[in-house]
């Protein structure tokens, strides 16, 4: 991941949070995501972090990350909905399978935005579906229950995690100033891990 794309991404999330600040109906999320979060927990370097946005009234969910320093490539990423209990436990996939659609594959870092129309059956996993009641609109229910209960986790899995190599459980963000000061940090931290790796080195004389 280079500046650019760390960069992009948090002009990107100051844009979208500027439209949700006039909808009464979005509500932002976060994750912050690694391998200390995965259960059971993975020994990895790698890093990421998640902003999400639910509109209510549009039925949409849009979402932005960032993730680098991976072990092993991207495989899949994924929605997981919802645990039995609040920001623990594993459950089945709630979004698109075999991975969100466009989401950057073997790659160990990346950047990745969309904006799911949760009315399409598309943008879910069926067995999702079919276990809450059957339509769009009872899944999204279930699911938005469990945006609000902190049971919901985005996982990314890689060629040397299959079940998941960094994870993190997706929470409200009461306000947008708060969304910007962590996407100022995600970018701090994609940069220290970048000179880190040497990858960012200094201009030669």
């Amino acid at each position: 991941m280079n500046r650019f794309s760390i960069r992009s991404l948090s002009i990107g999330v100051a844009l979208g949070l500027a439209s949700v600040a006039s909808t009464a109906a979005a509500q932002t999320y976060s994750a912050t995501l690694n391998g200390a979060n995965e259960s059971p927990p993975v020994v990895s370097a790698g890093t990421g972090f998640a902003l999400f946005v639910y509109n209510a009234t549009n039925r949409t969910l849009s979402i932005n990350t960032s993730f680098s320093g991976l072990t092993g490539n991207v495989t899949a990423a994924h929605l997981h909905c919802c645990t039995a209990v609040a920001l623990a436990g594993t459950v089945g996939v709630a979004s698109t399978t075999p991975t969100l659609a466009g989401f950057p594959s073997g790659l160990t870092s990346g950047t990745f935005g969309a904006l799911l129309d949760l009315s399409l059956p598309s943008s879910w996993n069926a067995a999702f579906i079919t276990a809450n009641g059957g339509t769009t609109a009872t899944a999204e229910a279930a699911f938005a229950t469990g945006l609000n209960a902190g049971k919901v986790y985005f996982n990314i899995h890689t060629t040397t995690s299959g079940g998941g190599e960094i994870r993190g459980f997706v929470t409200v963000v009461p306000e947008p100033s708060s969304v910007l000061l962590m996407a100022a940090g995600l970018a701090a931290v994609g940069l220290m891990a970048r000179r880190r790796r040497g990858v960012l080195s200094a201009p030669r004389a």
